[in-house]
């Protein structure tokens, strides 16, 4: 049975007898509360509360420098979550930005995912990803005669990555009313006149190869995973949105649902780097925004809310995980660097660099320093604010 912990608005000014750890915990529970801190004034009064209990917590002569630096700690982020992001259904201030997403007052000194994308020194350039993919595809046919045909149709045949993708995401969209070689065209027409849209494609497939560990080859990524094709379909719609021609944009986006089981609209924003695993029952609204470097599993949904005209969706910012199943609904922010567990249900706001999990979502842990995206782990195998 699960008995929650007292809440830490009962928390009075410590006396001497009160034990470190308590305060500690307690404080640590503050920051780590499933509900916005910046949400109402009630919650801010509550910070406020806790960090009154950390300054005077710290004016005790016999605490070690070691404790005071660790409260010191506490109280710094105590602050800094007085400072969040609010809700603006609850306010009716701007709707969130990718820029308050990822706003994360966080000192670095080397690169972390969730500033967003960035080459690294082991990323390929597209020349040099290109022979790798020829050299993958000839490897493969010659150990597997009975893929020899698809893999010289769908790579060794051509002249350059961009041409290998366009035959394969047409071949992929094809019907009988959108016809292949008419989609082929399309799809080189946007890579020749946007690189934008090729460099995207490049970072998504480097993403695919880095962070999923079933993809040791480029060429399983970009003949195999449906999410990697999905994502590069939703960018073609996408461009063909901004360019007005939304009638095509929403006919690709159809044929995507119904091929990969992946609805992204064609209004939706996708940063660099995106990797969607196994990728069936991903939802992603008109309106949302999603940065670099986020990782998504299946079944994912970031939902609206109303009818309105303005933003209903998410903000997902940089280096964000998202487990399987999980819901974000409405037009909240989701921080920079936070891991969502699989099968939570976010309504409010999440803060950068935190772990959320539960229906609705809790905060439970917040790590400055640690990469979600990284290690690819939707479980939680620890519980801050509960006792079993």
């Amino acid at each position: 049975m699960m008995t929650q912990r007292p809440f830490f608005h009962d928390v009075a000014a410590p006396s001497t007898s009160t034990p470190l750890s308590l305060v500690f915990r307690k404080t640590s529970s503050n920051i780590c509360n499933g509900r916005n801190a910046a949400a109402t004034r009630r919650e801010q009064s509550q910070h406020r509360l806790l960090s009154t209990v950390v300054t005077r917590t710290m004016a005790r002569d016999r605490l070690s420098e070691q404790a005071r630096e660790d409260l010191e700690a506490v109280r710094v982020r105590l602050n800094h979550q007085l400072k969040l992001v609010i809700t603006p259904s609850a306010t009716g201030e701007a709707a969130p930005t990718l820029q308050k997403a990822n706003d994360c007052q966080c000192d670095r000194h080397t690169y972390h995912p969730s500033q967003g994308w960035r080459r690294q020194p082991h990323h390929l350039t597209k020349d040099q990803l290109w022979d790798r993919i020829r050299e993958e595809a000839h490897q493969d046919a010659t150990a597997e005669p009975a893929l020899a045909s698809n893999l010289y149709s769908t790579v060794l045949t051509h002249h350059s990555f961009e041409s290998t993708m366009a035959f394969s995401l047409s071949n992929k969209l094809a019907s009988t009313t959108l016809v292949g070689m008419q989609l082929m065209r399309l799809i080189q027409e946007v890579y020749e006149d946007d690189t934008e849209v090729v460099e995207s494609c490049l970072a998504d497939l480097q993403a695919v190869y880095d962070r999923d560990p079933a993809c040791d080859r480029y060429t399983q990524a970009i003949l195999y995973f449906k999410g990697f094709q999905a994502v590069q379909s939703y960018r073609i719609a996408h461009w063909l949105w901004q360019k007005g021609r939304k009638s095509l944009a929403l006919a690709i986006q159809s044929r995507m649902s119904e091929v990969f089981h992946v609805d992204v609209h064609p209004a939706a924003v996708l940063g660099r780097a995106i990797m969607i695993d196994h990728a069936t029952g991903v939802v992603i609204g008109e309106t949302a925004v999603v940065g670099d470097n986020v990782s998504m599993l299946h079944h994912v949904t970031l939902g609206g809310s109303g009818t309105g005209r303005g933003v209903r969706h998410p903000t997902i910012g940089h280096g964000v995980l998202l487990g399987a199943g999980v819901t974000v609904l409405g037009p909240v922010t989701v921080g920079a660097g936070s891991k969502l567990g699989a099968g939570s249900v976010v309504v409010s706001d999440i803060p950068c660099h935190s772990v959320a999990v539960g229906v609705p979502a809790r905060i439970i842990k917040r790590d400055l320093l640690k990469e979600a995206i990284k290690d690819m782990d939707q479980c939680v195998d620890f519980v801050l604010d509960y006792e079993i």
